[in-house]
């Protein structure tokens, strides 16, 4: 039996191959590429623009006052928990995009596109809490504060919705979906309706089983369109 082992080009051929029926991928310009963004991206470039000395945190907290750099700095290991469990679904025919800036100030935080249709995730850390999700708010315990997160969740995915059936030119749902962090509990409300819930990110994966929605031209195509910074300047 021969041996014979596609060289190092292979893949890229594949690749170009994958993409030749959607040009606009392969012309999009590097900063306008969102497809390299970390999880939490967005929340990496505040802290760092909003540096603070040690000493003056470690003061504000012995004051029980909270500095926002806390608040920021748990979401932002929300987040990297989060996006790292959606990373690993990629195998599975599924595309991730994380911290997408939708102006003039949101973001969306993960933006999950394969043959279960496309999600738009929102992550909150809350360490230890026992949390109860309810149809207009979220509340936990632990001193996290309550939230309207639900009714943010949908609107961002209905925001979603619109900017990629307008740049796809065929109708995108986007889906919302709540994912817990480091949660001691997740009570869901049953009259909860149109919004899933992941109570760990260790049940991140079981989103990749979702199919029968897009074919993969239609994937292919909503990931273009997605990852394209300019798409959202719109929004």
């Amino acid at each position: 039996m021969s041996d014979i082992r596609p060289g190092p080009g292979a893949d890229e051929g594949k690749q170009e191959t994958r993409y030749a029926s959607d040009p606009d991928r392969l012309f999009l310009p590097p900063d306008d590429d969102l497809a390299p963004n970390r999880p939490g991206e967005a929340l990496r470039v505040r802290l760092a623009e909003h540096p603070r000395a040690r000493a003056a945190l470690w003061c504000a907290r012995l004051l029980g006052r909270r500095p926002p750099q806390d608040a920021w700095h748990r979401q932002l290991l929300g987040e990297r928990a989060v996006g790292a469990a959606l990373d690993g679904l990629t195998a599975g025919g599924w595309y991730v995009i994380h911290s997408i800036p939708v102006p003039p100030a949101a973001v969306v935080g993960h933006l999950l596109i394969g043959p279960g249709g496309v999600l738009c995730v929102g992550t909150h850390y809350v360490r230890g809490a026992r949390v109860r999700v309810a149809e207009d708010a979220v509340r936990a315990s632990r001193g996290y504060p309550a939230g309207p997160y639900v009714r943010e969740c949908r609107q961002q995915a209905r925001r979603a919705s619109y900017v990629l059936t307008r740049g796809c030119g065929f109708r995108v749902e986007v889906r919302p979906v709540l994912a817990f962090v480091g949660a001691a509990d997740v009570e869901t409300d049953p009259a909860l309706r149109g919004v899933r819930v992941v109570r760990d990110e260790r049940e991140v994966p079981l989103l990749g089983r979702l199919g029968g929605v897009l074919a993969p031209a239609r994937v292919e195509r909503v990931y273009t369109v997605a990852r394209n910074r300019r798409t959202w300047q719109a929004a």
